[in-house]
């Protein structure tokens, strides 16, 4: 699958690469150089590859509330709000952004990865008051992310939604939606349009002084502040507690998976996750070998951080870290590093 903004892509010179059965670009300019745009002014990212479906109808809050581990009455219509969809045994079968529009109306952000699943699942438990409607074949998804950002955004559109906050938007007479979201760190928000005006939109913010940016630069800018990627630091098999996330789950409400996280919570988890930063320059890699004090276990996000010039990463060790230290195997050799709470830098 390709992104409605494909061709303008490759004559920005973008390369390409395969991510979770979409062609995408990784990059530009380069990385570094992309990476540095979004901590010290603004970048564009083409994000159309993650899902969004439309949730709608007088059964709508109820729907999120028991499918969704974070309560959404906890906001209100114009709010955005970070969650996750588990199974029964409590693992993470995604990571999750709503958008709250208005009153019934909801959109539901999901991977890319697993868009038609949570559509699925969501679809099944509906009933009839309750519409579920993909929205991504007709929309583009923009991020525009850095310090910089909250001018360019007011200057493409008349208005800057602040953290967390969801507004209506309109291009060039297009409607569309704006959410203080997004997965590096910086200010900035992201931007759904109707598809055939996302292209103008993307040219726009270049216009007003955002760098392009790929894949790669959002990987790097995630990981330096800490933020899991499903399919690494989640999946299926894995809880918010241990993965250090249970500021996401809200107990005052019923929810899948709720079961099987009382007894996790009452019990304490075998595993957690944990950041770590190298004291050199060599760079961590998912499948390397963690240890640190009779506990071992795997990284699962590893790269180099541009801001800190070093190694960063994070993984599960089994029995729970202790102590300030672990070691990371890096081509057969034992590297010392520090464990850090993310995020790995301050923003």
């Amino acid at each position: 699958m390709r992104s409605p903004l494909h061709q303008l892509h490759e004559r920005l010179g973008a390369r390409f690469i395969d991510f979770g059965g979409w062609e995408m670009p990784v990059q530009y300019s380069g990385v570094l150089e992309e990476h540095g745009a979004v901590r010290d002014g603004v970048g564009v990212f083409d994000v159309s590859h993650l899902g969004r479906f439309e949730v709608g109808g007088p059964g709508a809050v109820a729907l999120l509330s028991s499918q969704l581990c974070n309560n959404i009455e906890r906001i209100g219509p114009g709010r955005a709000q970070y969650t996750m969809a588990l199974n029964n045994q409590g693992g993470v079968q995604d990571d999750i952004i709503v958008w709250w529009l208005e009153n019934d109306r909801f959109w539901v952000m999901p991977n890319g990865t697993n868009f038609q699943e949570i559509v699925e699942r969501f679809r099944g438990e509906s009933g009839s008051h309750v519409s579920v409607e993909p929205v991504r074949e007709q929309t583009v998804l923009l991020a525009v992310q850095g310090p910089d950002a909250p001018e360019a955004i007011e200057s493409v559109l008349g208005s800057f939604p602040t953290r967390f906050r969801v507004e209506s938007v309109s291009f060039n007479d297009a409607k569309g939606f704006a959410a203080g979201t997004g997965y590096t760190g910086e200010r900035g928000a992201e931007i759904a349009v109707p598809a055939e005006s996302g292209e103008q939109l993307f040219e726009a913010f270049i216009e007003s002084g955002a760098t392009p940016c790929g894949l790669g630069a959002r990987d790097t800018l995630r990981l330096e502040m800490g933020y899991p990627l499903w399919g690494q630091d989640l999946d299926a098999a894995t809880t918010p507690l241990e993965a250090d996330l249970g500021w996401v789950v809200s107990w005052d409400h019923d929810f899948v998976g709720r079961d099987a996280l009382e007894k996790q919570r009452e019990h304490g988890v075998e595993r957690r996750l944990v950041g770590f930063r190298t004291e050199g320059r060599k760079i961590p890699r998912p499948g390397h070998r963690l240890r640190n004090a009779g506990a071992t276990g795997t990284v699962t996000s590893g790269n180099f951080s541009p801001m800190l010039g070093r190694g960063i990463g994070m993984g599960y060790l089994h029995p729970p870290a202790s102590g300030d230290a672990v070691e990371v195997e890096i081509r057969g050799e034992w590297i010392e590093a520090s464990l850090v709470a993310p995020p790995f830098i301050e923003r």
